[in-house]
């Protein structure tokens, strides 16, 4: 094979195999200079760097394009030096270098005609779109394309496709985007190019995240990482996108993350252009995470960044980013300028940053609020994504709030149904739950009108629906899913081999069991919900009276760092605030630590424990019950008061207590047991865990299930009406559904409990942290408690804290001859509390960390033994 064959070869395999060029190439360029061919060495060293840019690594592109550019001039290629300048050009760009792009693009389409000129046409409108000419990109695109077409050329048409569906979707032209991309990816698999198809489906993932179908957008991209990967390219921009999506379902440190990873990946690239593009969403998903100085940090740097390569959008979008830091952490409000923003982003085409834009400006320049507040509310009418008519119909509430307070409350509710009609559609838990972070500032605005009109009726409906919006309806059951019970088992076998782990497999099992929660996690998450999910709304104060009757609700509610506490008892709701919220949660945190001080034998500071856990409690008892009536309690708390023990205040002492997420929660709990059939649990490596199954066992007459396997607890959970359990429990903070209780087999997950079509009405668990649950925005839930409740269970007895393994079996066996004799849950729980409170200190320790959630006063046994 001569020179040129070579070349032409390698010219073939850069458009469908880049990964593969290199070697090949190298061997041409050889062969191309023994001969002295300096057409084969330009068409070569066009490819190799064509090639590279596909795999992301750009120096080298550069270099290889410049050198195609020298030998095509001496060879006279005119149509080869100008389609290198085009891609030279491109690489520019990917480097930071906007104006030496276009101008490397414009020298390629003075000196080309016919169809090489189009592809440079189509090559300067990529640079366009990338640094936010869009009106001009689009022209471009449509001038190129029917010369392309009439040539054959369907590598550049698909090309052109990709590029102009990306150009769609940021102007939010979703269906012309999704369009443009699936022709694409239909030419590049037929053309048998599936590092294209991988781009493209990762831009797919981009257009349906920025529309709002999460779980589409997760499996388009989580599609696109692995074919990318697969066929030898750079995944620096999936992973990016990856963060976009994940921030704008509202997990914020998952895409600080994925930021984080992505502008290290970048600049390893040499994806300069992207890398201010990571620090943005960086900084976003820092203000999403309330760590404002370290928003105002990225934003600052991304908008100086932003400015040297002459992106005057981006910049825009950059100092957004930075004025919202700086209002909500409550520092200096620099309205000059705040106009000019504006008009930047609605001339960019971005209808959320734009919506931001004027909410911003509003903020910072009362005198024109209205204005702004009145162009932003017109979005809550137009064809966009939930999220952004959601915010339109937010600016409509800020503008009425102060002359039409009820045209506030009609716009608030308008925007809460657009969310909660778009997180139903959402099968993953955990993206449901985060979904409710777009909630938090209209939910907030209701509270803040109800206690402006001093109705206390108003502000119950307020603080119902901004709080565990997601645990009122139960989701149905989601299809059998083999993968997923696949998965899960292999995660139960790491862990199981992680107990008795040395360091070598600790190392070696580890790994493993982070990439299985991974896939997981995304596998869950590109799930749809199943069925219909009815809109709900906050139970009334009249029935939720008559279910009450002789009992207190109290419900404590936060709005703007102070908290309030709402009280219905005897049918008559009153509202009074209790001051500033954070030195009671400061009082909260010094509970676990009294507790598990008491709890350890013969530990010589027990009695500063004594005083710590005794000063802590009354405090917190004199801030938040004081002047209750007597009478067993509701309790909805809010943020830090979910992670209280109850029963040590001195007023709580003996009462009976639920804990409910919220009022409408506990009122829908209120129904009986389908039955009375009891399943007693011991887990493994818990000493004293089987002779308190024994005996709880004993209590209700049935055969206590000591080794039972993962499969084997989740059958019976289906079966019975009360559940006791006693195993190692561990809330896993990071991640609430991989939390556990441990069995013979290895642990039961919160994933589990996902796929039972129901679960038992009464439960009690004797497992540590088992009943506390970790808390986001809008004091939405996770955890092993939170889907109990959410798969049906009324009623649970379980620990908010670490408990002593041996000194749970008296509380438990207390409790179990309470409940057999007739009691309620809550009231069984109270009194055998009360009776140990003269025990050794690290029974009480044990008996105080439990806390029962849910209805609490419904008797499974109402008949006694």
């Amino acid at each position: 094979m001569d020179a040129r064959a070579e070349a032409d070869a390698v010219a073939l395999l850069a458009d469908t195999h880049p990964g593969r060029v290199p070697p090949l190439a190298a061997r041409a360029l050889v062969a191309a200079r023994r001969s002295g061919d300096a057409a084969a060495a330009a068409i070569t060293q066009r490819a190799w760097g064509h090639a590279l840019l596909q795999t992301g690594e750009m120096d080298d592109a550069i270099r290889h394009l410049r050198s195609a550019i020298t030998h095509g001039r001496r060879a006279g290629l005119t149509t080869v030096t100008g389609e290198a300048r085009g891609k030279l050009a491109y690489a520019l760009v990917m480097r930071g270098r906007p104006r030496q792009a276009l101008a490397e693009v414009e020298a390629a389409l003075g000196a080309l005609d016919g169809v090489a000129a189009d592809r440079a046409r189509a090559q300067r409108a990529v640079i366009l779109t990338e640094i936010g000419r869009h009106d001009e990109a689009l022209a471009d695109f449509q001038a190129a394309l029917p010369g392309l077409r009439a040539a054959g050329d369907e590598i550049a048409v698909s090309r052109l496709l990709t590029n102009r569906g990306v150009l769609h979707t940021h102007r939010y032209a979703f269906a012309a985007a999704v369009a443009d991309l699936r022709a694409a990816e239909a030419i590049s698999a037929r053309l048998g190019r599936p590092l294209a198809v991988g781009i493209i489906v990762e831009n797919l993932g981009v257009a349906e995240a920025l529309r709002g179908d999460v779980p589409a957008a997760l499996a388009h991209i989580d599609r696109a990482e692995a074919v990318i990967a697969a066929n030898g390219g750079h995944v620096a921009l999936a992973v990016y996108d990856r963060g976009v999506l994940l921030l704008a379902a509202g997990l914020a440190t998952e895409a600080r993350q994925a930021a984080e990873r992505a502008a290290t990946m970048m600049r390893r690239e040499g994806h300069r252009l992207k890398v201010p593009e990571a620090r943005l969403l960086l900084a976003q998903a820092a203000a999403a995470a309330g760590d404002w100085r370290a928003a105002a940090d990225n934003a600052r740097r991304a908008t100086r960044e932003f400015a040297a390569q002459h992106r005057v959008e981006w910049a825009a979008l950059a100092r957004l980013t930075l004025l919202q830091a700086g209002l909500r952490a409550g520092g200096a409000r620099p309205a000059r300028g705040a106009d000019d923003l504006v008009a930047t982003l609605t001339d960019a085409g971005w209808p959320a940053a734009t919506v931001e834009a004027h909410l911003v400006a509003a903020a910072l320049r009362p005198r024109v609020a209205d204005t702004h507040l009145a162009a932003a509310a017109r979005w809550a009418h137009r064809r966009v994504p939930a999220a952004i008519r959601a915010r339109g119909w937010y600016a409509e509430a800020l503008r009425r709030q102060h002359t039409e307070p009820a045209g506030a409350v009609a716009a608030i509710r308008a925007g809460l149904r657009i969310l909660d009609e778009h997180s139903a559609s959402l099968g993953a838990a955990d993206l449901r739950v985060h979904s409710a972070a777009h909630r938090r500032e209209l939910t907030a605005l209701g509270v803040r009108l109800a206690l402006r009109d001093g109705r206390p009726h108003r502000l119950l409906e307020w603080a119902e629906r901004g709080r565990a919006t997601r645990l009122v309806h139960r989701p149905a059951r989601p299809p059998a899913d083999p993968l997923l019970a696949d998965l899960l088992a292999q995660l139960r076998g790491v862990a199981f081999e992680l107990a008795d782990a040395g360091a070598a497999e600790t190392a070696r099992l580890v790994p493993r069991q982070v990439a299985l929660e991974r896939r997981i996690r995304d596998h869950v998450r590109t799930h749809r919900a199943a069925g219909d999910t009815p809109l709900w709304t906050p139970v009334a104060v009249a029935p939720l009276a008559a279910a009450l009757g002789d009992r207190v609700l109290v419900e404590f509610v936060e709005s703007d760092g102070i908290l309030h506490r709402l009280t219905l008892t005897g049918g008559r709701l009153t509202a009074r605030p209790l001051g500033p919220l954070p030195p009671l949660a400061d009082l909260v945190r010094r509970l676990p630590f009294a507790l598990h001080r008491l709890a350890r034998p013969g530990d010589a500071r027990r009695a500063a424990a004594e005083a710590l856990l005794s000063g802590a409690a009354s405090r917190l008892d004199a801030a938040l019950l004081s002047g209750l009536p007597d009478g067993p309690l509701v309790i909805s708390p809010t943020g830090a008061l979910h992670s209280v023990p109850w029963s040590i205040l001195p007023s709580c002492a003996g009462r009976p207590i639920a804990v409910s997420p919220s009022a409408t929660l506990w009122y829908a709990a209120g129904r009986g047991p389908a039955g009375a059939e009891v399943a007693v649990v011991a887990g493994p490596r818990l000493p004293g865990a089987r002779e308190e199954a024994r005996r709880v066992a004993a209590i209700h007459g049935v055969v206590p299930l000591l080794d039972a396997p993962v499969d084997q607890v989740l059958a019976v959970m289906g079966k019975v009406a009360v559940l006791h359990l006693a195993a190692h429990g561990r809330l896993s903070t990071g991640n609430p559904l991989f939390s556990d209780l441990l069995l013979a087999d290895g642990p039961l997950l919160v994933h589990d409990l996902e796929r039972l079509e129901s679960t038992p009405h009464t439960v009690s668990l004797a497992a540590c942290d088992s009943g506390r649950a970790a808390v986001y925005a809008g004091d939405e839930l996770l955890g092993l408690s939170a889907t109990l409740a959410a798969r049906g269970t009324a009623q649970l007895v379980a620990p908010v804290l670490p408990i002593p393994d041996l000194a749970t079996e008296p509380v438990m066996v207390g409790y179990h001859e309470r409940l057999a004799a007739g009691a309620p849950p809550a009231v069984a729980l109270a009194a055998t509390q009360h009776a140990l409170r003269d025990a050794d200190p690290h029974v009480r320790a044990a008996a105080a960390g439990f806390n029962c959630f849910g209805h609490g006063f419904i008797a499974p046994f109402p008949g006694g033994p």
